[in-house]
């Protein structure tokens, strides 16, 4: 059973930047995709960027050229670098994976079987 472990999230103003972490156990290989989310309430959770082996990665528009996937197969934890960070980027951020033998990466938060509990990102203007 894959459990995925997030961590990074806060508060910080208009134009910062945070980095999430999630640390992934029971063995997801690299054959896994990887994938950040985010919920706001009231809205449905959307894709923010995912990834998976072959380091293919891919963005949601609102978080391109700002977010950055990356992952430390070493360390078995993705990351997600946000810079220039919004008003409404404010959100639950969430973690999930799905494998083994991925074909993606894929933004649909319906293809994930594995997910973390979240960790909250709150921007202020």
């Amino acid at each position: 059973q894959v459990q995925l472990v997030e961590s990074g999230g806060g508060s910080v103003q208009s134009g910062g930047s945070l980095r999430l972490s999630c640390a992934a156990s029971g063995h997801p290989d690299s054959s896994y995709c990887m994938g950040w989310f985010r919920q706001a309430p009231g809205k449905e959770r959307e894709g923010v960027a995912a990834t998976n082996s072959d380091v293919t990665t891919t963005y949601a528009d609102s978080v391109k050229g700002r977010f950055t996937i990356s992952q430390d197969n070493a360390k078995n934890t993705l990351y997600l670098q946000m810079n220039s960070l919004k008003p409404e980027d404010t959100a639950m951020y969430y973690c999930a994976a799905e494998g083994p033998n991925c074909s993606g990466p894929w933004l649909n938060h319906r293809a994930y079987a594995y997910w973390g509990q979240g960790t909250q990102v709150t921007v202020s203007s």
